[in-house]
């Protein structure tokens, strides 16, 4: 059985940083994109940034542009988000997603959250004003 388990989630000042990761366990046969997505009460989850099996390419939401930086290490079955220059509206629950299908070395996963077979549980990121 495939496992995702987030770590890292917390509460943070306006401002401060926090560093998300998801270590993947279970049999998995082939190479697969992955991505963060998070949530908030009542609402869809959106994508926040994606990263291809090769870590060579990556796609981030615009609203966390310049400020999040996903990687992986595909050695540790582990991806890791790091966060920035945080904002209130990064209030989220944050998950972590494997993509359905293997692509090659470039495919940064799809966009949507039904493009992903296997969700961690979600960890919480609070950030105050």
């Amino acid at each position: 059985q495939v496992q995702l388990v987030e770590s890292g989630g917390g509460l943070v000042q306006a401002g401060g940083s926090l560093g998300l990761s998801c270590t993947v366990s279970g049999d998995i046969f082939r190479n697969f994109a992955m991505a963060w997505f998070r949530q908030t009460s009542g609402k869809e989850r959106d994508i926040v940034a994606s990263v291809s099996w090769s870590g060579r390419t990556t796609y981030y939401a615009d609203s966390v542009k310049g400020r999040f930086t996903i990687s992986r290490d595909n050695a540790k079955t582990t991806a890791y988000l790091q966060m920035s220059n945080l904002k209130p509206e990064d209030t989220a629950v944050y998950y972590c997603a494997v993509d359905r299908k293997r692509d090659g070395p470039y495919y940064v996963g799809g966009p949507k959250d039904t493009d992903y077979a296997w969700w961690g549980q979600g960890t919480q990121v609070t950030v105050s004003s």
